[in-house]
């Protein structure tokens, strides 16, 4: 499976000067955890710890040190009104100089953290599952797009997303790791019906969606009485995916309010699990 992150790769290779600046402290409201980083050459930055004024003083106190061929100093920041941005509490920042050890443990460290995310399958490569595909590929997730047609899958280049041609998808469902989403999309209602219950069997799953309406819903709860004798699998179901906020059943619109729906699924348990507010960061792990 593919976890390189080929743009950190790049820009490290491009940019053999630069700063690892970090979120080593976090005490009170910030826009960040400890632990999130950004890298900052004399021209570009890569990731971000945040935005706003906070971002803006510590890129310029990391490039005024590349410049200098200095060591840049930690610093403590209040966000209060005195650097206009109002979230209350305060961020202590660490720099590094970016050396190639350094970089080395950066790419290892980002491919750790791309390699533990949760899974969200998508089965159909169809127009919402092209769309939905697209909307999570930012994300931090692994997006799959799975398909039993060779033909659509191929059309289906979406950059950060894998694509996978298999002939039995439910063997997929059962092979998929725990906290995963399985998100049914296919041309056919009884596909639908098998992979959605195969993926209902299991107790780990973080989402199971079937697009669909609530007539298939109710179709569905009777197949699964009459072919599992378990029609309470379907209450575990989300079907109509996205909600029922819009009216609206155009792919990209379906898309868009089904992905906050997955994510605010498989991502819930990493935000429950962060560090605690005051808690200090792994950088010096990297230094």
């Amino acid at each position: 499976m593919p976890v390189a992150r080929d743009d950190l790769r790049d820009f490290l290779q491009a940019e053999t000067d630069c700063m690892l600046v970090e979120i080593a402290a976090v005490d009170g409201s910030a826009p960040r955890e400890a632990g999130a980083w950004m890298l900052v050459s004399p021209h570009r930055s890569f990731a971000t710890i945040g935005g706003g004024q906070l971002e803006f003083m510590a890129i310029d106190h990391a490039r005024r040190a590349l410049r200098q061929g200095q060591a840049a100093e930690p610093l403590s920041i209040p966000l209060g009104p005195e650097i206009g941005q109002c979230c209350g509490g305060r961020v202590g920042l660490a720099f590094a100089r970016v050396t190639p050890a350094l970089a080395t443990r950066l790419i290892e460290r980002c491919d750790r953290e791309i390699a533990a995310r949760p899974c969200v399958h998508l089965f159909g490569a169809g127009h919402v599952g092209n769309a939905l595909a697209l909307a999570l590929s930012l994300a931090p997730v692994r997006t799959i797009l799975l398909d039993a047609r060779a033909e659509e899958l191929k059309a289906a280049h979406v950059p950060g997303v894998e694509t996978r041609l298999t002939a039995v998808p439910e063997a997929v469902v059962r092979d998929a790791p725990a906290g995963s989403a399985f998100v049914v999309l296919t041309h056919d209602h009884a596909l639908d019906f098998l992979i959605a219950a195969e993926a209902l069997r299991r107790d780990d799953a973080a989402y199971v969606g079937m697009i669909g309406s609530k007539t298939k819903r109710a179709t569905f709860r009777s197949w699964l009485s009459r072919e599992t004798g378990h029609p309470e699998l379907a209450e575990r179901l989300v079907c109509p995916i996205g909600g029922a906020a819009l009216n609206d059943k155009r792919p990209a619109v379906i898309a868009a309010l089904a992905a906050a729906e997955i994510l605010t699924a498989v991502l819930a348990p990493k935000a429950r699990s962060r560090a605690p507010v005051g808690r200090r960061s792994a950088f010096r792990s990297l230094d």
